[in-house]
């Protein structure tokens, strides 16, 4: 990483060069991916949250306990956690600065990742044992 200072000019300069052009087009494409992939997703959440509206823990076990619908819903819950900490990732480059910056990102990530591991791991827990 360059020790440069970005101003108004060298953001201005077309010739300039600042950042990490493959990871911010990686990040991109991964955000507008994610968000794609939420939004076709969305029907299923609306279905499962329809269809459960006022049913008990084992209506529940049963509609998730089903690998179509059920494996589906543990992907939907790994890709929003990746979309989180992209957008997270975004506020984060624009509000936090200094050594507060690595530590802020560490436990955006772990939080990220826990969410992923946890909610996934507990639809599929009801896929495949019950």
């Amino acid at each position: 990483m360059r020790d440069t200072v970005i101003n108004t000019q060298t953001i201005a300069n077309p010739k300039s060069h600042y950042g990490d052009a493959k990871a911010a087009t990686r990040h991109f494409i991964t955000q507008r991916t994610t968000g794609a992939i939420n939004i076709l997703f969305l029907l299923l959440l609306l279905f499962v949250v329809v269809r459960l509206a006022g049913q008990d823990r084992a209506d529940v076990v049963a509609l998730l306990g089903n690998w179509w619908l059920g494996i589906p819903f543990a992907a939907l819950i790994a890709i929003a956690a990746v979309h989180m900490r992209n957008g997270m990732r975004d506020t984060l480059e624009d509000y936090v600065h200094g050594s507060l910056y690595r530590l802020a990102m560490l436990l955006n990530t772990l939080f990220c990742l826990a969410v992923a591991l946890l909610g996934a791991g507990a639809v599929l827990k009801i896929v495949f044992w019950g």
